[in-house]
């Protein structure tokens, strides 16, 4: 038998999960990845492992029964898998959790109370710990927070010009992908040398957008705010918008709550503006005008954030690209940093078609860099440390 570490991230019509296994000097590495899609209607069950890929359909009519379906294909198909501890991404850990912990019922319950302040991410985180403590009842489960690495930001970048009564309700600016930022902050060294304590912003670009600026290696401002909806614009989501939007749409436009609530998350974004995806991908293959005006005002208001976010650092020694569209997307890349060469960003063109590492001409002052994203290894190292000796 071989141990192993069990990895959740429940969205919200799907599943990933790995497995990692530590190896002698208690590093995990993964041996499997795969992912639920479509719960609910149509579910298909992904994998990717050393054999090969795996693609079936499943009947999966919620989180409980995707989980149930990996983990017996885990059982078929991993002989000797000894699951030692699960894992799981939680996009909210409020003020409380500013570190990985080992979840037990007085955690749950404070997870529970979290929800109002993440309605649509943290119900499915949630929905995978509960539908594996029935599927394994007594399997230790760890609960690692999108919110923890945010919680070195000074005061006056994590207030809000509110009244302070309001704080005590938890009103307050959080910040979000910060096991995306954890990994990078990790690995910076490998790329950047002595410079990766310096200046840095990293550009955490995929379905959901957002940038966070690190001296020595810690977060000191971000552009997600109380949830993540604020600050760039996203696939689907608005990011930044004048409160008084709000009001207007509630009060001339006669929205309910809820019709905002669905405007802001699912139909606004890149989606809303091209009126054609929310999906880079297909905006950067359209030749619709509208397209191509919602990847500029993309660029922009990254570079712009960008910016901003160099201002928190009193200047910028280098800007990294990671997740989905800053890994793979080189014609935005191009677009940010030649609004930013005023900052002394130089592109090297054919780095940057080539994905980097490094996508800066060799004499830029600011370098400029491509570093995949590993979040889940955040996650099993945490797990694998919280509970070795369990």
């Amino acid at each position: 038998m071989s141990t192993a570490l069990l990895i959740l991230n429940a969205g919200s019509s799907s599943l990933k999960f790995a497995v990692y296994r530590p190896d002698a000097a208690g590093t995990p590495h993964a041996q499997v990845r795969g992912q639920v899609d479509a719960i609910g209607a149509g579910a298909r069950l992904r994998v990717v492992d050393k054999r090969g890929r795996t693609d079936i359909a499943i009947t999966a009519c919620d989180h409980a029964q995707a989980l149930a379906c990996a983990l017996d294909w885990l059982d078929a198909q991993q002989s000797g898998l000894d699951v030692h501890a699960a894992g799981h991404r939680i996009v909210h850990g409020g003020t409380n959790y500013r570190h990985p912990v080992r979840i037990d019922a007085a955690v749950l319950a404070n997870l529970e109370s979290l929800v109002p302040l993440s309605p649509l991410h943290q119900p499915q985180g949630l929905a995978g710990i509960h539908a594996l403590a029935r599927l394994r009842p007594g399997l230790p489960q760890v609960a690692c927070f999108d919110t923890a690495f945010h919680h070195t930001l000074p005061p006056h970048a994590w207030r809000l010009a509110l009244p302070r009564e309001f704080e005590a309700h938890g009103i307050r600016r959080y910040g979000f992908h910060g096991l995306s930022y954890e990994y990078i902050a990790g690995v910076l060294p490998e790329y950047l040398g002595d410079a990766a304590d310096g200046r840095v912003v990293v550009a955490h670009l995929g379905n959901g957008a957002s940038l966070c600026a690190l001296r020595a290696r810690q977060s000191v401002e971000t552009s997600m705010s109380f949830t993540p909806l604020d600050g760039l614009p996203m696939a689907t989501r608005c990011g930044a918008l004048d409160p008084g939007v709000l009001l207007h749409l509630l009060r001339a436009e006669g929205l309910t709550p809820a019709a905002l609530d669905d405007l802001l998350h699912h139909r606004a974004g890149l989606f809303g503006v091209s009126g054609v995806s929310g999906d880079v991908r297909t905006l950067l293959a359209s030749d619709n005008p509208q397209a191509a005006e919602a990847l500029e005002l993309f660029t922009y208001r990254t570079a712009q954030a960008v910016a901003a976010h160099a201002v928190a650092l009193g200047g910028l020694d280098a800007l990294v690209f990671t997740a989905g569209i800053g890994e793979h997307a080189a014609p935005v890349r191009a677009a940010i940093c030649r609004q930013l060469s005023w900052l002394g960003l130089a592109l090297d063109d054919a780095a940057n078609a080539r994905h980097g590492p490094r996508i800066s001409a060799p004499a830029s002052r600011v370098s400029a860099w491509v570093i995949p994203t590993d979040e889940e290894s955040v996650i099993a190292g945490h797990t694998w440390a919280l509970t070795r000796q369990a």
